[in-house]
């Protein structure tokens, strides 16, 4: 049997306009990822929608194989409908490429694929765990779901990320503290191919520092050239310069030549700096 979330106090006045608007459709297909955005939205959809309400993850060489089993896992514990379908945004040349718009094409792919599945399930919208902080970030890809139909009801209930975190923590989610993690594509440089090879190195590399003892929030970004840059929080940079020799052979391992670690925290984002943008506040992932 599933289990279910422990008691919760009563919503807020945006949850609760959430859960109203969720509650007037049809049904819903949920874009599920197992992040708390697309956790809190599937799970509330779920509650108002019982089996009209359908997660799907999407799965490529983008998505890290401990992502996929943590939204598995998740999605069973709280008897949630799930699917899992594959996405192809790979085969696309200009996703491939990675310029400054290659989560338009992943997007694309994504709601294209969704889009099928709401068809044959009795043409049900599709959902996004969107939040009125992700607004303000370089994302072209809510852009394109936008114009492909997608809906983002949590934007539409003014619920910002700090709301998405305080209602998943009451409704008393796995993912209601999990930290944010973006696609592995999002790791490679702007104009750095994304190739399969690509990914499963950082995202070897990722999974090395996790079981060197480095949790919480860190990127391994690939600056091209066989080049790695470690980011982690403030409290970590002493930690992973201490054990220098030691991060850099598991880095060399996962197929990396160089390895560097860089002395400002964590930043989401932090790519974006070569295409002009302000800089990300942490606290906004």
């Amino acid at each position: 049997m599933a289990d279910r979330p422990v008691p919760r106090p009563p919503d807020t006045p945006k949850v609760s306009v959430l859960r109203r608007s969720l509650a007037a459709l049809p049904g819903a297909v949920v874009a599920y990822s197992g992040g708390v955005d697309s956790s809190l939205l599937a799970y509330l959809a779920h509650r108002e929608l019982g089996d009209r309400a359908l997660a799907v993850t999407a799965d490529s060489p983008s998505l890290a194989r401990s992502e996929l089993a943590d939204a598995r896992a998740q999605a069973a514990r709280l008897g949630m409908r799930h699917r899992v379908v594959t996405t192809r945004e790979l085969d696309d040349e200009r996703y491939a490429a990675n310029g400054a718009d290659r989560c338009r094409f992943c997007k694309e792919a994504l709601v294209s694929v969704l889009a099928a599945v709401a068809a044959e399930a009795g043409d049900w919208p599709v959902l996004l765990g969107v939040n009125t902080d992700d607004l303000g970030d370089h994302r072209p890809g809510q852009s394109a779901a936008r114009r492909m139909g997608a809906r983002f009801p949590m934007v539409d209930a003014g619920l910002s990320k700090a709301d998405v975190r305080d209602a998943a923590r009451g409704l008393g989610l796995p993912a209601s503290d999990k930290p944010a993690s973006a696609c592995l594509s999002s790791r490679l440089a702007y104009g750095v191919p994304v190739t399969r090879e690509a990914l499963r190195r950082v995202e070897d590399a990722e999974d090395a520092l996790r079981r060197a003892g480095f949790g919480g929030r860190f990127r391994v970004r690939d600056q091209g050239g066989d080049l790695a840059r470690i980011e982690v929080e403030a409290a970590d940079i002493g930690r992973v310069a201490a054990r220098a020799p030691e991060i850099a052979a598991l880095l060399k391992d996962a197929g990396f030549r160089y390895v560097t670690l860089d002395l400002e925290p964590y930043r989401q984002g932090s790519h974006n700096a070569v295409l002009g943008l302000p800089r990300l506040r942490a606290a906004a992932s």
